[in-house]
């Protein structure tokens, strides 16, 4: 099955085009090797893609004949994405709220020390 079928048929991509546009602009890996849409893929290969500044890592367990359910996507993939790139994704979500709206110009002296007390301050937390 070819990789961005399969990465549109596991739902990573909401469309088969969007899929291909990922494999041509180099965001998606098998095997550590850039790749090209049409890359035959087969169990066992180790599969990279970056979307939404995360790098998700996934196995192929198998391929399915076409689209499926939400529910059964893990019987053709094992994802092993680390839980870092996983809390990354949860601080995105937090500094997206901070961030000025376009036009605002750059931050004030004041607002870089208010964004740094906010980094301080999930730091300690944790």
């Amino acid at each position: 099955m070819r990789i961005d079928k399969y990465l549109w048929c596991i739902r990573y991509f909401k469309t088969r085009s969007i899929s291909t546009k990922a494999c041509k602009e180099g965001k998606v890996r098998v095997n550590g090797d850039l790749i090209k849409p049409s890359r035959e893929i087969y169990p066992t290969d180790k599969i990279t893609v970056r979307k939404n500044q995360i790098n998700y890592e996934l196995v192929v367990l198998d391929t399915p004949d076409n689209r499926i359910g939400a529910k059964l996507v893990d019987i053709y993939r094992k994802d092993i994405t680390p839980k870092e790139s996983l809390q990354k994704l949860d601080l995105l979500k937090y500094s997206k709220d901070y961030y000025r709206k376009k036009g605002a110009g750059r931050p004030t002296k004041k607002d870089r020390r208010d964004i740094d007390d906010w980094y301080t301050e999930t730091d300690s937390e944790e």
